[in-house]
């Protein structure tokens, strides 16, 4: 299968809790299981806790043997271990987003990204040459930022799927963010033109807050929250700072992060405001 492959991480997060319910459903400890299979001890904790890098067949097939899972529920965890092993892009790129960070796949697999920024343009808004003119602030040597921009370009092609699978995507931007100096002025005025022009496409919200309107929620707090298809996959959030990327999936924080984010949006311009004040803006921006 080609290397854009949706839905792998999803399938390997609900393959990972379908196992714990089986497993508890068993009447089964986790110590009492791995001792039936000989495992160490440590191995299935972390597979339920979804820690895993690849779904081992063998290992989905012993776990779904001792736990007495039917031929109709063995073949749905057949598939998703199948699903969760399949090549993805990403995972070339782990000296960009670090080993076992699985940030980019939960952006590709979302069908909801909602983002705020509230210094930056998110990656998946950037245009090349503000992509390059961020990665160069850095410390990092010319071959990482090199194998960065080709990551972050990788990444924005998920807007671009025409199969039904492209997400929504909802982000937040602040003037602050445009009013830095790189690059050319026609570099800038390009960059914000894009926004316009993103802005425009039927499954994209972009708004944007502005100096005038005074200060706003979540001053300092950058937030990713990635939203599925299916109820089952609960929503994840990522949280974003110079030095790392902060995973958080416990269901009160994300509740909480989720509802910053609705403060966060309700004090933007509208989005048909944003366009019109983008638009002016790529005309008139030094």
């Amino acid at each position: 299968m080609a290397d854009d492959t949706y839905g792998a991480i999803v399938a390997k997060r609900r393959l990972a809790r379908r196992l714990a319910v089986m497993r508890v459903r068993a009447g089964m400890s986790l110590n009492e299981a791995s001792d039936k299979l000989g495992w160490s001890r440590g191995r299935l904790d972390r597979y339920e806790r979804n820690e895993w890098r690849l779904p081992d067949a063998s290992h989905v097939r012993d776990l779904a043997r001792i736990y007495g899972v039917g031929d109709d529920e063995r073949a749905e965890l057949e598939d998703l271990g199948r699903r969760a092993r399949e090549r993805v892009w990403w995972r070339t790129y782990e000296d960009v987003f670090g080993k076992g960070n699985e940030f980019a796949g939960f952006e590709n697999d979302a069908s909801r990204i909602s983002v705020y920024m509230p210094l930056l343009i998110p990656g998946l808004l950037q245009t090349q040459a503000h992509a390059e003119a961020l990665l160069r602030i850095g410390q990092r040597p010319a071959p990482w930022r090199e194998r960065a921009l080709a990551a972050r370009l990788r990444r924005q092609q998920i807007l671009d799927r025409g199969d039904g699978t492209a997400p929504r995507m909802v982000a937040v931007i602040t003037e602050a963010s445009l009013m830095y100096r790189w690059g050319t002025r026609e570099d800038r005025r390009a960059q914000v033109a894009h926004l316009a022009a993103m802005s425009r496409r039927p499954g994209v919200e972009l708004r944007m807050l502005r100096f005038a309107d005074g200060p706003h929620p979540g001053m300092i707090s950058p937030v990713n929250i990635f939203d599925f298809p299916d109820d089952e996959d609960p929503s994840v959030v990522y949280l974003e700072n110079d030095t790392g990327i902060q995973e958080v999936t416990r269901a009160e924080d994300v509740q909480a992060y989720k509802q910053t984010f609705a403060r966060i949006r309700d004090a933007a311009l509208a989005a048909a405001a944003t366009r019109n004040h983008l638009d002016q803006l790529s005309e008139t921006q030094e």
